[in-house]
């Protein structure tokens, strides 16, 4: 190794202080001393032998970090990928537009008082009397017609699902004429 070289290494550990000081990250830091060095070895021809060589290389440091830090106000800030990967991640919403789909087609397969007081009460977030006025029917057939609705609901989403987890789309037309013949 040559004498530049060696006293280049042994001024490593105070450049590495003085850049995690400048930029208060060790990843970055050790970028910064590496990019130092690899100038200095290419401009050591300009180095004169005699004078402080710690300021020349801390000036080529500074240097550096000045540069750097007017590049990533030039081009904006750069983050890692890795840091932001679990912000920048969606959860998959194909599971909730199936339910929803599911959910749909079991309401038009209800009658349409269960649908309307479903949807009245449900949906809308109606109460009883409330919907039994607009529907022009008593209170009592509102409470009926939607704990019918609900169960019967329940019912057609709940064969889907077991057809689902079967791998079977047809078990949901079988099922009830199962239950009929039981």
């Amino acid at each position: 190794m040559s004498d530049f070289g060696s006293l280049l290494e042994h001024e490593i550990p105070r450049l590495r202080r003085y850049a995690r000081a400048l930029t208060r990250d060790a990843t970055r830091a050790d970028d910064l001393v590496q990019s130092c060095l690899l100038r200095a070895l290419a401009k050591s021809h300009l180095w004169q032998p005699g004078t402080d060589l710690r300021a020349w290389l801390f000036t080529i440091l500074h240097n550096q970090h000045v540069n750097d830090v007017r590049r990533a106000v030039r081009e904006g800030v750069n983050i890692p990928v890795e840091d932001v990967a679990p912000v920048l991640t969606v959860p998959s919403t194909q599971g909730a537009t199936l339910q929803l789909r599911d959910l749909d087609r079991a309401m038009a397969r209800l009658p349409e008082e269960q649908r309307q007081v479903l949807l009245l009460v449900g949906l809308e977030g109606m109460r009883y009397e409330e919907v039994a006025a607009v529907l022009d029917i008593p209170v009592g057939t509102v409470r009926s017609r939607l704990s019918r609705g609900r169960d019967m609901l329940r019912h057609l989403l709940d064969m889907k699902a077991r057809a689902e987890r079967l791998g079977v789309e047809s078990a949901a037309a079988e099922e009830p004429d199962a239950k009929a013949a039981a």
